[in-house]
């Protein structure tokens, strides 16, 4: 990392009692249990240790929840942003993985690969990547050079948002294996308001 180069952390929110029930989230609004809150304690000292001067978050409870700890670590105040949440899966949000093979198991099939554009009403991969990465190109925009920037928000988001980021097709997306509940990715830019590179992906505390 050059020492004028903006960092980005992409961190996801820490574990829900859905995701240990193997239950689709999407869009709804779940809160952290108790392993995640105690997730999130752990990972936000090292956060904190990057030295953040900004951090974004996703609207979401599990997100606005994980992202307090970071803020009570760094003394930063959240901004949350929308267009950080995860996939709106429609219909399919609040199913198990048994509920949804069972309904429709060719639809599941290509669901558990990260490909989720057989959802009917949901939304696609790139429409995902699109206003993620709206979002952190104004995060980046928002620090100066050599600064580092936080943003809190959800597994398949933070995963398929990577290749646009990286200017890869946003297909490539699927050669990722989904990051953990409070694990992150690090990226910096090749050059000052450059690319960006990939520094490390599902890192843990």
């Amino acid at each position: 990392m050059t020492e004028l180069a903006r960092r980005l952390v992409l961190l996801r929110h820490g574990r829900t009692a859905w995701n240990a029930a193997r239950r689709l989230q999407g869009q709804s609004d779940v809160e952290i249990d108790d392993t995640g809150h105690r997730q999130a304690a752990a990972v936000a000292p090292v956060i904190a240790a990057m030295r953040p001067t900004a951090l974004w978050s996703s609207d979401s409870a599990r997100a606005r929840e994980t992202a307090a700890y970071v803020a009570k670590e760094t003394g930063l105040d959240p901004t949350y942003d929308s267009r950080l949440r995860e996939y709106f899966l429609a219909d399919r949000q609040g199913l198990t993985h048994d509920e949804y093979a069972a309904l429709a198991p060719d639809e599941f099939a290509a669901f558990r690969v990260g490909d989720y554009s057989l959802i009917p009403g949901g939304e696609t991969t790139e429409q995902v990547a699109v206003r993620m990465v709206a979002a952190l190109r104004d995060l980046l925009a928002s620090i100066a050079p050599g600064e580092t920037a936080v943003a809190v928000s959800h597994g398949a988001a933070i995963r398929d948002a990577v290749p646009m980021l990286l200017g890869w097709p946003v297909a490539a997306g699927s050669a990722l294996h989904g990051i953990a509940n409070c694990a992150w990715a690090e990226f910096d830019e090749a050059e000052p308001g450059g690319r960006l590179r990939l520094l490390a992906y599902n890192r843990t505390a």
